[in-house]
């Protein structure tokens, strides 16, 4: 099974790609403030949550939800939510992707599709008009790393950095942080288990060979090794309301 296929199987109970709750998910793209008939970009979209949240939010809005591999059931939360008849699929890479100016930009969970935090404020202001509104998910650090911690998260895209510089490099790119969610560990754990025990569940159920069995065992035991020895507590999640004010008008302030 290649890397797609894990993921689309460790997300079957949690398809919010992302450790926040779904009463959490209602709440942020709540406040997302939308012209009516506006347009909206999900950049990464994963299972298309957010993105079909945001449209039973804002009902005469509009969206597209772009990912590099869509998962085959990609419109199944759009459809539960009523909302499939306003929102397009496209399957393909972001960095060469272009469909206009965007009122909303969603990345959620996605910042390595830009090689981390840096490369995604500049990638999403390219798809945003004048003005407009981004919604920004992207993991922190808590505290100080744990040395285990920084073994098993060292490579993160870009580097991890606290809060503080999360919301710091945002102005940088000339967006004011509005309102935001740091995630608990209630709903760190609960995506956690969720992730290990989906792939688990497959494995032991539903597994069409030995091999596949095994990759899939193999790929939660390490999974949940690094979580529990490595960055519980530690890491964070940060998901926050940025709004356009102009990199000349950061760069006053």
């Amino acid at each position: 099974m290649d890397r797609s296929e894990l993921s689309d199987i460790a997300h079957a109970h949690h398809p919010v790609a992302a450790p926040v709750s779904p009463a959490n998910v209602r709440m942020l793209v709540d406040r997302l403030v939308l012209p009516t008939g506006g347009r909206a970009v999900d950049l990464g979209c994963g299972h298309g949550v957010w993105l079909a949240e945001l449209l039973a939010a804002h009902p005469t809005v509009t969206g597209v939800g772009l990912d590099l591999d869509l998962p085959a059931d990609v419109a199944a939360a759009a459809r539960d939510r009523g909302v499939g008849d306003r929102v397009r699929w496209e399957q393909g890479d972001a960095a060469g992707w272009a469909d206009g100016a965007f009122d909303v930009v969603l990345c959620v969970g996605a910042t390595h599709a830009f090689g981390g935090l840096d490369g995604t404020l500049a990638a999403v202001r390219r798809h945003l008009r004048p003005g407009g509104q981004v919604l920004l998910g992207d993991g922190i650090w808590e505290g100080p790393p744990s040395a285990a911690a920084q073994a098993e998260l060292g490579d993160w895209p870009g580097g991890l950095t606290d809060l503080a510089g999360f919301l710091d490099r945002a102005r940088a790119h000339g967006f004011e942080p509005g309102y935001g969610h740091v995630s608990t560990l209630e709903e760190w754990d609960d995506y956690e288990f969720s992730w290990t025990g989906s792939l688990v569940d497959w494995a032991l159920r539903d597994a069409r060979t030995h091999e596949d069995r095994d990759q899939a065992l193999a790929a939660a035991r390490e999974h949940r090794g690094a979580w529990l020895h490595g960055w519980r507590r530690e890491l964070g999640f940060a998901t926050v309301v940025l709004h356009d004010i102009g990199a000349a008008e950061a760069g006053q302030r």
